[in-house]
């Protein structure tokens, strides 16, 4: 059977790829010899990883990463000792130094070992490999790379972010939560929301506000801390999202931080967290293609009408256009990784890749709950769910993961202003 696919979707593709003409240059398609599968050492690292979690990624890690809201849970618990194992095959934080606990790897082992791992249903989006402790690495002084860098290379800590507020979220220049400078410490008082990791978390990865002076622009007045979340006036309270994962509001009633815990220069932690935020936005796709790959299985082995369903020219129609949304959606991931390692800038490439990625994912699963049917909007505890309830409760979750980072919108901005060079329209 001939498939037509959408012309909606080839004019995504050709989009893509008239976006890619600006970023890579001809010479490195010659360089590269337009080679776009992995080599003999990547793909052994991929079945190491596969072989990794077959023996590591047991039923009690998993009830755990459900309770704990999809994360490794607290010190002591069968995901926290998960998450050490992956800090000793030197996983948690691939492209560090080897004397901060890494294996001072390209961004491509770290991106292949990414993906390998969500596929596989592991935990991941540890904050302090992804976000804390790149920044600590690049900012932060000897003493505090010393003190956290090693220990979360190792997985025995984690963090929580917390930059959201009730009024600052896209435009965190907008944040209020203050800290009083008492000299060898700073007092600390606001509210954070949306800090999904910080029931299990050690350390709050926090952005707030430490210059006074009303005459000053916002972003010149915020700055980044490391606190610990045993500190005495922390406060937590459950937030539930659409997806039925926990996350959380924080309160600060006068929290003391000592000094030390100051991430590089005070009222500089705006542009701390802009240098990072590129990082952050990467969106590992794996979840959803484990997605895809069941709900192909599913449409070979289930009957409908006295067919099975792969032979609905409908259905093989909607899987195509997944199978080519994938396939770009990878490649997009893949460039990332080749311009990090060629230390060149992926500013709007990343937005580019997480709106279209997480744009996909949704389809995907809006276009499974269609493919299965009424049976696909019933969620994990019926026993008549198909897919385990997996297509339902992705399409749940995969609207939150076009908002989080910044929204769609956001990143359209960013690609507009970056890539396009078009005007703010203001």
């Amino acid at each position: 059977m001939v498939v037509k696919v959408c012309t909606s979707t080839l004019d995504v593709i050709v989009s893509i790829l008239n976006l890619w003409s600006g970023v890579l240059e001809l010479e490195h398609f010659a360089e590269a010899n337009m080679e776009f599968g992995f080599t003999p050492e990547q793909e052994k690292l991929k079945q190491e990883v596969r072989d990794f979690l077959k023996k590591e990624l047991t039923p009690e890690v998993t009830a755990g990463m459900l309770e704990y809201g999809k994360g490794t849970g607290p010190a002591g618990t069968p995901g926290r000792e998960f998450q050490k194992k992956l800090g000793a095959k030197g996983w948690l934080c691939p492209t560090w130094p080897r004397e901060y606990g890494g294996l001072n790897s390209s961004q491509m082992v770290g991106f292949i070992i990414g993906d390998e791992l969500v596929y596989g249903g592991a935990p991941h989006a540890f904050i302090g490999a992804l976000i804390a402790g790149p920044t600590i690495l690049r900012f932060g002084s000897d003493e505090m790379k010393n003190e956290f860098l090693p220990r979360i290379a190792r997985g025995e800590i984690e963090f929580s972010m917390g930059y959201t507020e009730p009024q600052a979220g896209s435009d965190l220049a907008a944040l209020e939560m203050r800290a009083e400078d008492k000299g060898d410490y700073f007092i600390l008082n606001g509210q954070k929301t949306f800090n999904t990791h910080v029931h299990f978390a050690d350390y709050h990865w926090l952005a707030v506000r430490t210059e006074t002076d009303p005459n000053v622009k916002k972003h010149r007045g915020i700055s980044l801390m490391v606190v610990d979340l045993k500190s005495p006036g922390i406060t937590l309270r459950r937030m539930t999202t659409i997806a039925g994962d926990r996350t959380n509001e924080v309160f600060y009633d006068n929290v003391e931080v000592p000094k030390k815990n100051l991430v590089g220069e005070k009222n500089r932690g705006f542009y701390y967290i802009m240098s990072a935020i590129d990082l952050e936005r990467v969106y590992i796709f794996g979840e959803y293609r484990r997605l895809f790959d069941e709900l192909l299985k599913y449409t070979k082995e289930t009957r409908r009408d006295g067919k099975y369903l792969n032979e609905d020219p409908i259905i093989r129609q909607k899987l195509a256009e997944l199978a080519i949304e994938i396939e770009a959606v990878y490649l997009l991931y893949y460039q990332l990784a080749y311009l990090l390692d060629k230390e060149e800038s992926i500013s709007y490439q990343v937005s580019i890749q997480k709106t279209f990625a997480t744009e996909t994912a949704y389809r995907l699963a809006d276009f499974a709950t269609q493919i299965i049917g009424p049976l696909g909007q019933l969620q994990k505890d019926s026993k008549w769910a198909a897919l385990n309830g997996e297509a339902e409760f992705r399409y749940r979750y995969s609207l939150i993961e076009t908002i989080y980072m910044g929204t769609s919108e956001i990143q359209r901005n960013i690609i507009a202003l970056r890539g396009l060079g078009l005007p703010t329209g203001r």
